[in-house]
C-alpha cells in the first residue's frame, strides 16, 4: 500500500507502541525543541522510579522519536523533530485516503436507486 511506503512496518510498529503510552508521549513533547531535558529531570516530574523512567527514554529512543548524550554526568534527553514529522505526515496520508473513501461512501449513499 502507497500510504506505508515511508515506513516500513516494523518501524510503524516500534513509532506507534512508543506513542501508545500517555507518559511516552508527554515525555516527547517535553523534549521537542530547546535544550532537551536530562533523565533525572523528566523521573521527578512522574509517580513512577528513575528506572521506570529511563525504560520509557529507551522505547522512545529506539523508535527513534529522541536521542540522549552526554553533557557531564547527565544523560540529556532531545526530541527528533524529523521523526515526528515522518510521523505526522504518516497520519495525514491516512486521514487523507479515509476522507475520499468516506466521501465516495456519501456519495454512493447519496445516489438514488434507478426506478426510484
Amino acid at each position: 500500500m502507497v500510504v506505508f511506503n515511508a515506513l516500513s512496518d516494523p518501524e510503524l510498529d516500534q513509532l506507534f507502541r512508543a506513542l501508545a503510552d500517555t507518559t511516552r508521549r508527554d515525555i516527547v513533547a517535553r523534549v521537542l525543541g530547546g535544550e532537551g531535558a536530562s533523565v533525572s529531570t523528566l523521573a521527578s516530574r512522574y509517580d513512577m522510579s528513575f528506572a521506570a523512567v529511563q525504560k520509557h527514554v529507551a522505547v522512545l529512543e529506539g523508535a527513534g522519536l529522541v536521542t540522549k548524550h552526554r553533557r557531564g554526568r547527565e544523560r540529556i534527553v532531545r526530541g527528533n523533530p524529523e521523526r515526528i514529522a515522518r510521523a505526522r505526515e504518516l497520519l495525514v496520508r491516512l486521514e487523507s485516503l479515509w476522507r475520499a473513501r468516506f466521501q465516495q461512501l456519501d456519495n454512493v449513499l447519496a445516489d438514488p436507486e434507478p426506478g426510484d
